[in-house]
């Protein structure tokens, strides 16, 4: 039984490989051709077919030749009068039709998609950036050259820098401190971090700015580790033995201002990230001491010795408000 079935499905298979295999080996017809024989049964003459297509008679009669040899199929009967379409020839004529419109198609659609890609621009961008600051840069882009398309990654600001570096962003915006050798940079911005708290915290009552050495020691709401935020902070609280362990760390903005307005603890974070929080009264922010170095530059980069494509400057120029 199972012999059979195998040499059953042997013979079925084999009939079916070799359709496959001619099939693979038949000789397409010319696409110049087929416009040939559209332009035949339009102008009803291959001497003015071949006047509107700007070849000559005898390849234009070469060309045709050739298309009827790789059907197989007479298509025209030539006359001193002009030429005439065969039946297999009308036939054939429709179906070329439909062909060269599929043709058409599958160009203007490469170049339609060829011009997206060449317009599509991939930004990596920290995330006080990225929330605060890059739709209002895209608003300017977008003006500037409309069929830039953009596609935003949003990260910390070492996630922008490794997004870089595997080529995965042609530009990147942080807010760290530091920026590697190996990028460019080019300021685009300032901020400053806020200490905030819960409008009932003690801090709101204070009469004198937070010291250095009170933050230090104190359990803060905190970003993640690799973070511009979080590297400004312990940059500025270095000379202070450092960060304390904070009450909880987390890559996002939000859910660290809803709990600093709860009071679970003081919140370091951008101040363009809390501003509205603050002017709405949610989160109070706290006075601190000017000694701590609180204020951070905001940078553009992208990798030396990579050209910055149209769609990039033009984002720039949007960044730095030019």
């Amino acid at each position: 039984m199972t012999e059979r079935t195998d040499r059953t499905d042997r013979t079925e298979r084999e009939p079916r490989a070799a359709r496959d295999s001619a099939t693979a080996h038949r000789p397409l017809p010319d696409l110049h051709a087929l416009e040939l024989l559209v332009a035949v049964a339009e102008t009803g003459s291959l001497g003015r077919a071949a006047a509107r297509l700007r070849i000559s008679q005898p390849s234009a009669s070469a060309r045709m030749r050739t298309l009827e040899r790789r059907l197989g199929l007479h298509l025209l009967d030539r006359s001193t009068s002009g030429s005439r379409l065969t039946p297999a020839g009308a036939v054939v004529t429709d179906w070329a039709r439909a062909v060269l419109e599929q043709a058409v198609a599958l160009v203007e659609g490469a170049a339609a998609l060829r011009s997206r890609q060449s317009n599509k621009l991939h930004v990596a961008a920290s995330l006080t950036i990225a929330e605060e600051l890059v739709p209002g840069w895209l608003v300017t882009l977008r003006e500037e050259a409309p069929t830039a398309h953009v596609g935003l990654s949003v990260t910390n600001s070492w996630g922008v820098v490794e997004a870089l570096r595997r080529g995965e962003a042609d530009l990147g915006f942080v807010e760290g401190p530091r920026v590697p050798d190996d990028l460019h940079r080019s300021v685009v911005g300032r901020d400053r971090l806020a200490v905030v708290v819960a409008p009932d915290h003690p801090w709101t009552r204070r009469r004198r700015p937070l010291s250095g050495p009170e933050l230090a020691d104190t359990p803060l709401l905190l970003r993640e580790s690799g973070s511009g935020t979080r590297e400004t902070l312990e940059k500025a609280l270095r000379p202070y033995d450092g960060v304390s362990v904070p009450v909880l760390e987390l890559g996002s903005t939000a859910p660290l201002r809803s709990a600093a307005a709860r009071g679970v603890a003081p919140a370091v974070l951008s101040a363009l990230a809390v501003r509205e929080d603050v002017d709405a009264g949610r989160l109070v922010e706290v006075e601190v001491d000017p000694a701590v170095p609180l204020r951070r530059l905001l940078h553009a980069v992208w990798p030396k010795g990579r050209e910055l494509p149209e769609a990039a400057l033009h984002l720039l120029r949007a960044a730095r408000g030019r």
